[in-house]
């Protein structure tokens, strides 16, 4: 039963994995509105620890865990991770006025729009990012686990203690997440998400006795031939078999630029004069949002190289890479989805490709 302060509600979310606590804003949204549009974010990305899911399979779950009268009062929306927030809130905008248009005849501007949601932590920002919106918060759920803590214990179960890793989520998710997850786990997608999981997990226990959190510096190579560009294939986890850019850790004793230049050569066996690449140096910038990288805080100097058109150079996978190839820029955009951690809005950055 709706109450109709509003004409649309919006709730936004990565929803990985879907639980109560999500459950019960989605309920309020559909309290306060006859309409509710989810926005799926990280949407479009490779599968990972962080992002398992794919859009499509978010919005089933979350439509299983909803009556059947309520289902066809949501409508599912997927945004991608632009990691620049003025991009993300006006594709946002646009996906939720698209929504709109199809359902109204009257002008967003005269839509009494809710946003439901609720403060808890610094990912939580974004509803203030919204101020023509109204803001219907909902308090905090008693017993509610973050996402990130189901995942990890969906991940890091043994194969033969899965269903005692989703009994001990019932309190936590709907019957239907269950039901997913129990599904889900038969996919081949669930052995390599949990391989991930594990050599992460091993990375980071490293670090746990450092005196603070770790960040990371890398370098990375954006390197443009004849409307092609330099990608290599990743040959071990995080990331195994996804498409990267050439990069990797910086040196203690080299600059940014000088380790851009070795981990390009490492990587591709990439060897041009050295006057060459940095005639050919166009832009670099610091890539440095929080959730960009599966590892932890990792920032990343890119380095943007144009070689112009030119016949390509011979490349060859070297080092940690299993293969090296020159894309079309024109493809780039089709392969979003088999890309590592933010490696594609890296290329967009510089490329324009979005």
């Amino acid at each position: 039963m709706t109450d109709s302060r509003f004409d649309l509600a919006v709730c936004i979310g990565r929803f990985q994995i879907f639980h109560n606590g999500q459950l019960a804003l989605v309920r309020l949204a559909l309290s306060v509105a006859p309409r509710c549009v989810v926005v799926l974010g990280s949407a479009h990305q490779a599968r990972s620890p962080r992002n398992p899911l794919t859009w499509r399979e978010r919005a089933e779950m979350i439509r299983l865990a909803l009556p059947e009268a309520d289902r066809e009062r949501v409508r599912f929306v997927p945004v991608r991770d632009f990691y620049h927030g003025q991009r993300w809130v006006q594709a946002v905008h646009a996906l939720v006025e698209a929504e709109w248009v199809q359902q109204s005849e009257a002008p967003i501007r005269s839509a009494r729009i809710a946003l439901v949601g609720h403060h808890k932590d610094a990912t939580s920002a974004y509803l203030n990012d919204f101020p023509t919106w109204t803001l219907c918060a909902l308090a905090r759920q008693h017993g509610e686990l973050h996402a990130s803590d189901l995942r990890r214990n969906y991940f890091s179960s043994p194969t033969d203690a899965l269903e005692a890793t989703l009994a001990a989520l019932i309190e936590h998710v709907p019957p239907s997440t269950t039901q997913f997850l129990r599904a889900w786990a038969q996919l081949p997608a669930y052995a390599d998400i949990a391989y991930e999981w594990r050599q992460l997990a091993e990375e980071k226990a490293k670090w746990a006795s450092a005196p603070y959190p770790p960040v990371f510096v890398t370098v990375d190579a954006v390197v443009r031939c004849a409307d092609h560009v330099l990608l290599i294939q990743r040959g071990r986890s995080p990331g195994k078999g996804l498409w990267a850019i050439p990069g990797g850790f910086i040196d203690t004793r080299e600059t940014t630029y000088q380790s851009t230049l070795r981990e390009l050569e490492e990587e591709t066996s990439l060897r041009l004069l050295p006057q060459d690449m940095a005639h050919a140096l166009r832009a670099a910038h610091l890539f440095d949002h929080p959730d960009r990288s599966q590892r932890g805080r990792v920032l990343t100097h890119a380095h943007y190289f144009d070689l112009g058109a030119r016949r390509l150079p011979d490349i060859q996978a070297a080092d940690d890479a299993m293969a090296a190839r020159w894309v079309p820029v024109s493809e780039l955009v089709e392969m979003e989805a088999q890309f590592h951690d933010d490696h594609f809005h890296i290329l967009d950055y510089f490329l324009g490709l979005t």
